[in-house]
């Protein structure tokens, strides 16, 4: 009823096999079951496998049922036990599941604090944070960025102050109303949003559209999307540090941990590699290359040594 309920298949064996390379067998997972989630994003997808190649490479027995619709799924699954662990991001476990109100500036503080409260609150464990930070932030192509010199969030406000309705900026929906997204950010850049020009479009055409720089001067992007190198944009830097963090972490049940904390044995190591850039180049084989995120995460482990393509 639970799996129906989330939109979730029954699962499945992992759709390639590995063998150990770096990460070898470790007796505390041998023949342990483990079910891993994901949800249903390119990005969450390829880091879901990820976490499933590792620890089969340490000898878990492996369930995969990434690609579950929706983050609010994807918690539910884990929480209710169909997910023993996923790859979470500390902004959105911060804001949305713990619903506070404002993002910590410091990355590193952010995660602690999340770790803290989810656990004391909800029995949920953050563990073996990635460097990689998928944010929102405004982007524009090579073009505009020489003809206009704006390279930083601040320089964008000073031309929207300056030279109101001379851009078009494209957002979504979503950013346009939340507080995290343009309007908080237009308030702590001090600009009007009505001055910037803005246009309400779909996200996959919102990353061409800029692009081309016609329809869009700038655009909203997020910073590990693979079309940013796929199209060569131009992310602006977020000088006043505005958006909130949204570092991938492993999160999983108290009891799962507890039982098996050599899952972050295994995992920390691995998440410490995955930096913007990793995560960007591996988004972009499959959104701009057409490679199957399975395929693209066997073989970043494989070329970092973390496993052989057993």
């Amino acid at each position: 009823m639970l799996l129906a309920s989330c939109g979730l298949q029954s699962g499945g064996a992992l759709p390639l096999s590995v063998g150990p390379g770096s990460i070898t067998t470790d007796p505390g997972l041998e023949g342990v079951k483990l079910t891993v989630g994901s949800k249903d994003f390119t990005e969450n997808i390829i880091l879901g496998y990820i976490a499933e190649f590792a620890l089969a490479a340490a000898g878990a027995e492996i369930r995969d049922l990434t690609d579950i619709q929706g983050s609010n799924s994807a918690r539910a699954a884990m929480e209710a036990g169909q997910v023993d662990l996923y790859i979470e991001y500390t902004g959105t476990g911060w804001i949305n599941y713990l619903h506070n109100q404002h993002p910590i500036p410091d990355a590193q503080e952010q995660f602690e604090a999340v770790k803290k409260e989810d656990l004391e609150r909800n029995g949920i464990v953050w563990a073996a944070p990635a460097p990689m930070d998928n944010t929102y932030a405004l982007a524009a192509s090579r073009k505009v960025v020489q003809d206009t010199g704006v390279r930083t969030l601040s320089d964008y406000a000073n031309l929207v102050n300056t030279h109101p309705g001379s851009i078009t900026t494209c957002i979504e929906t979503e950013f346009n109303s939340r507080q995290d997204g343009f309007p908080g950010m237009a308030a702590a850049y001090g600009f009007n949003p009505d001055d910037a020009g803005k246009k309400i479009l779909q996200t996959g055409i919102i990353y061409q559209a800029t692009a081309t720089g016609g329809e869009c001067t700038f655009g909203e992007v997020f910073t590990t999307d693979g079309r940013i190198k796929g199209l060569d944009l131009y992310v602006l830097e977020d000088d006043k540090q505005f958006f909130p963090h949204y570092n991938a972490a492993v999160t999983m049940r108290e009891q799962v941990y507890r039982s098996h904390p050599e899952i972050v044995t295994v995992l920390a190591p691995v998440m410490k590699e995955i930096t913007n850039d990793e995560i960007s180049t591996l988004n972009a084989k499959v959104d701009v290359d057409g490679e199957e995120p399975a395929d693209v995460a066997r073989q970043w482990l494989v070329d970092k040594g973390f496993v052989t393509d057993g």
